[in-house]
């Protein structure tokens, strides 16, 4: 009875035992760090957060304001859809637009639809260009912001004179209404808009922001933006807080439908391509420079008959009869030509070595035989292969015949 011996693990086919051994450690930590991102994600999965969300409690969000607005009588109602957004217009709302760049050019235009002539107040914080000149017509943001944040009224608007120095420097603003509140200007460009409304029985307004921070839980309580914030917010019991989202798509037409790529911000895609370049750059200086090959002992000895065999293996799965013929002959002419005096650097010119062949051999008196022999064309199967080895080892034994 006999078992076959399994082969010993080397450097190149670990054992099963031998990669749990090197790999465990970084299981260990893959585990670990899964296991505390559940137990973080179960612990605040009641939490809220976000930006400039009024139910949130962190540095950016604006729990806080909403807070204060309800001790003076102000309720406050989150929305996520446009729909929402525009059925809450009317007289005794504020409408506060968190993030008016998330809206398409479509959205943008249904809401400004909505809020025209419904006697609301409708606030919008940091619109960047050309979301402003939907939402506020007549409005154009400046292209440089404003070099300070903390800034002075400077204007007539009540409830900015009142708040005084405020945080509202970010976007900058020009408007072409001649009616308009310009406040908190730096260098000459208003960064507080309030565009009275024309039309209806004109209690209605626009505000427009140039940036958030006098609405952060931990700005509020920072120069007059608590002040400034509950005087723009609280104008009206109810106050509506929109919150747009990428995956509200109301009232998007057909040309307002972009793709993933589009959603893309300008300088992804540079990245992309500066990591693609770099990338470039470090293949050529870490690619394998071609050179003359370097003999290298092999760390295990291996038997000529396995080499040959392996070889021929090679040579029959690519079906290189030809160069298999070539390998015979090239190395039978080696070995013949010092045994016939021929110097090695002549051993595969036929004009120096078949002439000393045919010399030695007295039963080969014909050359055409030998030049076919040794300089001859490629097998045309495997059977003319085989038999072109058994001449070839047949010649060489009659030459070493003494």
């Amino acid at each position: 009875m006999t078992t076959e011996a399994t082969p010993p693990s080397t450097a190149a086919s670990p054992s099963a035992r031998q990669v749990w051994t090197r790999t465990r450690g970084i299981a260990l930590a893959l585990v670990v760090l899964l296991a505390a991102a559940v137990a973080i994600a179960t612990i605040r999965s009641d939490a809220r957060h976000g930006t400039l969300d009024p139910r949130s409690a962190d540095r950016q969000g604006s729990r806080a304001v909403a807070e204060l607005l309800a001790d003076r009588g102000v309720d406050t109602t989150v929305v996520t859809t446009l729909d929402d957004a525009r059925a809450a217009a009317d007289a005794d709302t504020t409408l506060l637009v968190a993030a008016p760049d998330l809206l398409t050019p479509g959205q943008q235009r249904a809401l400004r639809a909505a809020t025209t002539g419904a006697a609301g107040r409708t606030v919008l914080v940091a619109p960047g260009s050309p979301s402003v000149e939907r939402l506020a017509p007549g409005v154009t943001a400046d292209p440089a912001n404003s070099l300070d944040s903390t800034l002075s009224p400077d204007c007539a608007l009540p409830a900015a004179r009142r708040a005084g120095t405020a945080e509202t420097g970010g976007m900058r603003y020009t408007t072409t209404h001649l009616d308009a509140d310009e406040c908190y200007p730096s260098d000459r460009l208003a960064t507080l808009l309030r565009i009275p409304e024309t039309g209806g029985d004109g209690t209605g307004d626009t505000v427009v922001i140039g940036a958030p921070d006098i609405l952060f839980n931990d700005r509020l309580d920072e120069q007059g933006n608590a002040s400034l914030a509950l005087q723009l917010l609280g104008s009206r019991p109810h106050l509506v807080w929109y919150l747009p989202t990428l995956s509200d798509t109301a009232a998007a037409d057909e040309h307002d439908q972009r793709g993933f790529f589009d959603l893309l911000p300008s300088g992804w895609l540079w990245g992309t391509l500066q990591l693609f370049i770099a990338a470039a750059v470090a293949a050529l200086w870490r690619a394998r420079r071609l050179g003359p090959l370097v003999p290298e002992n092999l760390p295990v000895a291996i038997r000529a008959s396995e080499t040959v065999e392996g070889r021929a293996r090679l040579y029959r799965k690519a079906n290189a009869r030809d160069r298999a013929a070539t390998a015979l002959r090239s190395t039978t002419r080696i070995r013949l030509a010092p045994l016939v005096g021929v110097p090695l650097t002549q051993a595969h010119t036929p004009e120096a070595l078949l002439p000393a062949l045919s010399a030695h051999l007295h039963r080969h008196g014909d050359g055409q035989t030998l030049h076919t022999l040794l300089f001859g064309p490629p097998p045309g199967d495997d059977a003319a292969l085989v038999s072109l080895a058994d001449q070839l080892d047949a010649l060489e034994r009659e030459v070493r015949r003494p």
